[in-house]
């Protein structure tokens, strides 16, 4: 049976209410957290040292509990036991900067503060300026999502010629001026926007926070050959972007934000509009944070783009160092441990000893040698001995040795002057047309000096067993005896 509307609706208020930025606002000490974080935590200071907050925090503390107050809830325990607990619970997120660890609003603190802060203090009201962002907005959805050219032209056309009237009246000196009320109106609509800003660029990036660890978790999940792992999660370190909605959202609007000249535009056009007389109606508060909203774009897109960097690095240091064998060890020898202490816990006595290990066993490696030996030789080697002087014991070892030297040489004397390569390798003695007394042959010719043609000659040699190979090379030339040397 279908749940009924009210307990459809109540399951979503509930699933609402589950989520930490209204768990924040709506739990017992939730004044005490927001008045907190945000004297703690500023858009001029998004990251603080958390030695610093856990002191600041800590004075806070001590401030308000001085000062008795009915009313005042306060929660009990130390600085640090409070922001582990922020923590735990999704208000605070904990990131080494350098060598120094660091406390970040997530993005559920800062929805929670924004909507504190317009609960307590900023105007909510339907006013000119926020309507017209809303017709515009949907004027602009609905001629990008048309289809049809031809009303997509038309639409633009009466853009234009809008355009063109407001510019013939301003010529004209027939455009009256805006009223300081609008002029107002559309700068409480301006910091409405930007008050929206800083939870979606912390959005982003925890989104991307949140990529990298589901990434890092499969790939110590991953069996796959290594090779396989370091393409694919390389590539998704790459393209970590990419990988969220949230991140592919940031990507089309940083087209518009991250141009330097449009930051400059919009930091100019903030100073600008401050100059104005009308700007005498905004409070101090509302002026400081028009002024700030150059600045929360641009650390903002830091933020996202440090998330992204360290996502990279992480992904692409973890896939580097990837060893399926050694992970699957280590899980291995982690479950054992748990599973021998639910042994223990179930069988074994609140009294019984347990030997601590102090020191893991030592592989026995035997004696290794202390002190190096001298690692020239004792003594020079014997004088290898003459050619001649050596006797083999079978001709067919000798046979399937390098060039006959000797041999080849006396047959190159008897050739004349000069010899073609191919031809006097063709009239050599059997014993002498092997494959190495071709290359014995080449190396005399080389020595003595030689010439290469362009004609392509061809040699056939004969190996001991009777088998032959060809070879074809560059006609080479030779002298039969070395050219002599120039003075």
């Amino acid at each position: 049976m279908p749940p009924t509307r009210a307990e459809a609706a109540y399951q979503r208020s509930a699933a609402a209410f589950r989520n930490p930025m209204l768990d924040l606002l709506h739990g017992r000490y939730a004044p005490f957290v927001v008045a907190v974080l945000s004297v703690v935590f500023t858009p001029d200071r998004p990251a603080v040292a958390v030695a610093d907050a856990h002191a600041e925090i800590g004075e806070a503390l001590e401030e308000l509990r001085s000062t008795d107050a009915a009313d005042r809830h306060l929660p009990s325990g130390t600085a640090r036991e409070i922001c582990r607990y922020w923590v735990r619970v999704g208000w605070l997120a904990p990131q080494i900067e350098g060598d120094v660890e660091t406390y970040r609003l997530t993005a559920h603190a800062v929805g929670a503060l924004e909507i504190a802060g317009r609960a307590g203090g900023g105007r909510a009201r339907v006013s000119r300026s926020r309507v017209r962002t809303l017709l515009e907005a949907v004027d602009r959805l609905a001629r990008d999502s048309a289809t049809d050219p031809e009303h997509r032209i038309a639409l633009l056309h009466e853009e234009r010629d809008a355009l063109d009237a407001e510019i013939a009246r301003l010529e004209a000196d027939e455009a009256e001026p805006v009223e300081d009320e609008q002029l107002l109106e559309e700068a409480e609509n301006v910091l409405h926007l930007g008050r929206e800003l800083p939870a979606d660029f912390a959005r982003v990036a925890e989104s991307i926070t949140a990529m990298q660890r589901d990434v890092v978790a499969e790939l110590r999940r991953d069996v796959r050959p290594t090779g396989d792992v370091l393409r694919e999660y390389l590539e998704r370190g790459r393209h970590v972007m990419q990988s969220t909605p949230e991140g592919r959202a940031f990507q089309g609007a940083l087209r518009l934000i991250g141009d330097p000249d449009q930051i400059e535009r919009l930091a100019t056009h903030l100073q600008s509009v401050l100059t104005q007389p009308f700007s005498r109606l905004l409070d101090t508060a509302q002026r400081s944070d028009l002024d700030a909203i150059g600045r929360h774009v641009e650390q903002g897109v830091q933020k996202v783009l440090t998330a992204q960097r360290r996502a990279s690095q992480v992904i692409t240091a973890q896939v580097r160092t990837h060893d399926p064998v050694r992970d699957r060890q280590i899980d291995d020898l982690l479950r054992s441990v748990m599973s021998g202490m639910q042994t223990l816990m179930q069988h074994g006595g609140a009294t019984e000893r347990v030997d601590p290990v102090h020191t893991f066993a030592v592989a026995d490696t035997g004696h290794l040698r202390q002190t190096l030996h001298d690692l020239r030789p004792v003594a020079e080697p014997a004088p290898l001995t003459e050619a001649d002087e050596v006797e083999f014991t079978d001709d067919d070892s000798r046979a399937w040795g390098g060039p006959h030297y000797p041999e080849l040489e006396r047959y190159v004397a008897t050739l004349g002057d000069r010899f073609d390569l191919a031809a006097a390798f063709a009239g050599a003695d059997e014993d002498t047309r092997r494959p190495v007394d071709l290359l014995g042959l080449l190396e005399i010719a080389h020595r003595n000096g030689m010439s290469e043609g362009a004609e392509v000659s061809i040699a056939e040699a004969r190996r001991p067993d009777g088998t032959s190979r060809r070879f074809a090379f560059g006609a080479v030339t030779a002298r039969t005896t070395k050219e002599p040397e120039d003075d």
